[in-house]
């Protein structure tokens, strides 16, 4: 079914929503009502560029950023003294924000239980006005039980924690994502008997892969075709229903952050299994080598929290102290990989020789490890030293190349066609942005390519493709030609495109320069 992408403005900021046509009204609204942090009784109101009202549903037409629609709340009748108080009683934590807006959520969950009771019993059925009304009380109690660190209502922000737990902490809301975490379990268990098709095992093995278009039970079911597909499941004993397990288990390690969750792994996973097909890699590298790759590469940030080794090691968290500051965060990842696998229902090694299991701990945690981008001039001059005379019976030859084509993995963004790739560098900055944010909040040093006052789109991929993407990757086109075409022409048309967009943004900027200065000009020279 076709995706939908809807450009719209929100208080001066700019946004965009993304759903399919096919996808419930409602579901469409709360898309927008999370852009909007809007409470569940606000009322939305969209307008088009004529100012014309339109409605929020899957039916919206899709438009461009120069034609974006307005979103507008029209909030809960509080006033400023109600929300002050609101404000006051989170600050001191001193009851409940539901007491505060004079809420018993208890007593209304009680009465609809009786309502609920009595009507089944009457009918044999509930109606689906008494489920929907449940639904509504439910997901009103989750917001206000997750004002602590973020109010929804946009009042106040809990810096009390301290720096290892920033405001955006996502758990007061564990509930919520442990009930969608079992739905995706749930789906992801009962496709896990449906038979890929060949179209999409073809389009798995393509560089050109959009993520966008699957959900995460979906993709689940797609990183265990991998394993299927490159025969690692029969030739290393893995047993089904143990695969099955340990990639949800897996899928529950990463977080709700903007960029470093689980989408980004699967991504990183789906390049890293495009290239082993496109380089022929089970031709030069041995199948247990082949094994630690993908492992690795799903594995490569479990339990990221959103914030780099910079601020780690900089705001002094429990990461950077147990690890000596030295990359806190990649040796983290490898910790939590390792713990999923010592458990006997996730051990998807649990067949193989101790020997075996031996090199596939040693080869992840390299491959793991080389995905600090503070080791990358260090892991890429290695490689450029070894192509003159690369030899792949060489075991310390292959390590090297194994952690290169992870790194290649890893930041291969930019391969892909602009309508995949553009999205993921908005949720990229987001996250970049989240993290200046909260150093600056808290007196730490904040690099220029994360401030959202210094940094623009192509201002933020143009040094990054010049200087680390195609030295990397044309460093790899030495050894892989036949990656050039599929791999690095894409990388190369994208420098392209955020260059002619950085010279719009220029030229754009100097003509609004011109016009702000033209008329006090002529007021000089007309006196």
């Amino acid at each position: 079914m076709a995706t939908k992408v809807v450009y719209f403005l929100i208080d001066g900021r700019e946004e965009q929503a993304e759903f399919r046509s096919d996808d419930e009204s409602e579901d469409v609204r709360e898309t927008f009502r999370a852009a909007a942090e809007a409470g569940p009784s606000d009322i939305l109101k969209l307008y088009n560029t004529r100012g014309n009202l339109v409605n929020i549903s899957h039916a919206l037409q899709c438009n461009t950023p120069d034609s974006r629609y307005t979103l507008e709340v029209v909030a809960m009748n509080y006033n400023a003294s109600s929300l002050a108080s609101i404000a006051e009683g989170i600050a001191r934590k001193d009851g409940s924000l539901a007491a505060k807006i004079g809420l018993d959520l208890e007593t209304i969950e009680a009465r609809l239980e009786e309502v609920e009771k009595k009507v089944y019993v009457d009918n044999g059925e509930m109606p689906h006005t008494i489920v929907d009304l449940k639904k509504k009380v439910e997901h009103f109690k989750e917001k206000l039980e997750g004002v602590e660190h973020l109010s929804w209502l946009g009042l106040f922000k809990d810096m009390s924690s301290g720096t290892s737990r920033p405001f955006w902490d996502r758990r007061n809301s564990q509930e919520k994502m442990d009930s969608y975490k079992q739905r995706v379990y749930e789906k992801f268990m009962c496709m896990s008997k449906v038979q890929v098709t060949e179209e999409v095992q073809q389009e798995l093995k393509k560089p050109t892969f959009d993520n966008w278009q699957w959900d995460d039970s979906e993709m689940l079911i797609l990183l265990r075709q991998m394993y299927v597909d490159l025969g690692l499941v029969s030739r290393f004993n893995i047993q089904m229903p143990t695969l099955l397990r340990w990639l949800f288990k897996v899928y529950t390690k990463y977080n709700h952050v903007p960029f470093h969750n689980f989408k980004h792994c699967f991504m990183v996973s789906q390049m890293m299994y495009g290239l082993v097909w496109l380089m022929d890699l089970p031709s030069k590298l041995d199948p247990l080598e082949i094994l630690i790759l993908l492992t690795s590469a799903i594995c490569h940030d479990l339990d990221h929290p959103g914030y780099n080794n910079a601020y780690q090691i900089n705001a002094r968290t429990e990461l950077a102290l147990r690890y000596n500051d030295i990359s806190p965060l990649e040796n983290h990842h490898c910790a939590v990989a390792f713990e999923i696998l010592e458990s006997k229902e996730c051990n998807i090694f649990a067949h193989l020789p101790r020997e075996q299991f031996r090199h596939i701990r040693e080869g992840m945690i390299r491959c793991i490890l080389a995905t600090d981008m503070a080791k990358h001039n260090e892991i890429l001059n290695t490689f450029k030293s070894l192509l003159p005379h690369f030899d792949f019976t060489d075991k310390e030859h292959r390590a090297v190349l194994m952690m290169i084509l992870i790194k290649v993995a890893d930041i291969s963004n930019e391969c892909r066609p602009m309508e995949v790739s553009e999205p993921w560098l908005e949720c990229l900055l987001q996250e970049f942005f989240n993290q200046s944010d909260m150093e600056k909040l808290e007196g730490l040093p904040v690099a220029p390519f994360m401030d959202r006052d210094k940094v623009t789109k192509p201002s933020s991929q143009i040094g990054f493709i010049k200087f680390v993407l195609l030295p990397l990757f044309e460093a790899v086109g030495e050894l892989f030609p036949q990656i050039d075409g599929e791999v690095i022409d894409p990388v190369r048309r994208a420098l392209e495109y955020y260059t002619d967009m950085q010279k719009a943004l220029e030229e754009g900027k100097k003509k609004e320069k011109e016009k702000d200065t033209g008329p006090k000009q002529n007021g000089i020279t007309s006196k």
